[in-house]
């Protein structure tokens, strides 16, 4: 599908949803802010830590009752825009450092996602330390039940760096996913592995939901290179009728979120 004019970010990542998560690693939190930017009535927001995105939204509310806000802004109680609010817009429920807030809970994000003036909420339910690849420890991901489009994502740049923790958060577990000893260069085919694992971007995502992984940091000829031959490797291993992933996988989409139009490419 390359070139293709009608191709959309939101269509792509299928993140016309009620509620999309990400996870992993290279590009969670612009992507967030990407699809904010382009969803009626979006919200922002995080079930773990999340570094100040105020710049990147409408408003962010502080508030431990994030429901209650909501329904006050339906009533016009709440001070902004006409509806009370401004779009998009984050929610948080306490600041906990200069530089981050904290997230809620995975069930609080369902009871946002029912309130009747919101349309997408869009949800940070891991973390990754700004490294390039990462699989999720024994407490990880904190997906909402009502997740219905899960991405996760990874950047091509991991590729060709070693494993170890400069580009990879948790390298022992990507080792243990991938076979590959600490410190070997990292190959296509273990982010493909990563992406397509029980024990990596496939981990507790509910059956029923779409789950899209995303090569990000696709910024050049030489990265669509390397990101075309992850996404035939994720392919491959869906089309696998023994493999964990097989039929979980609708498309890989490749994207650059430093330029003006992110979506790169998409591989079916």
């Amino acid at each position: 599908m390359d070139d293709d004019p009608d191709l959309d970010l939101v269509d792509a990542l299928e993140a016309n949803a009620a509620v999309t998560c990400v996870v992993g690693a290279g590009g969670k939190k612009s992507t967030l802010y990407e699809l904010a930017g382009r969803l009626e009535r979006a919200v922002v927001t995080a079930t773990v830590r999340i570094p100040i995105f105020d710049r990147q939204v409408a408003a962010v509310r502080v508030t431990q009752d994030p429901v209650d806000l909501l329904e006050r802004a339906d009533g016009g109680e709440v001070d902004g825009a006409a509806d009370g609010l401004e779009w998009p817009l984050g929610l948080v429920p306490a600041q906990e450092r200069e530089d981050r807030y904290l997230g809620y809970e995975p069930d609080i994000v369902d009871r946002i996602a029912a309130a009747s003036s919101v349309d997408h909420v869009l949800v940070k339910a891991d973390g990754a330390r700004t490294r390039l690849l990462k699989a999720p420890n024994e407490r990880e991901p904190q997906l909402p039940a009502a997740a219905e489009t899960v991405l996760a994502i990874a950047s091509v740049d991991a590729v060709g760096r070693p494993l170890d923790d400069e580009a990879v958060h948790r390298p022992e577990r990507v080792a243990a996913v991938t076979g590959r000893d600490l410190g070997d260069p990292i190959r296509p085919d273990d982010v493909a592995a990563v992406l397509t694992s029980p024990d990596g971007g496939l981990k507790d995502v509910p059956p029923d939901a779409t789950y899209v992984p995303v090569l990000n940091m696709v910024d050049d000829a030489d990265d669509r290179a390397v990101a075309r031959e992850v996404a035939t490797r994720i392919l491959e291993r869906s089309a696998d009728v023994e493999a964990a992933a097989h039929g979980r996988i609708p498309r890989v989409v490749l994207t650059s979120m430093i330029a003006d139009e992110p979506l790169v490419d998409v591989l079916e």
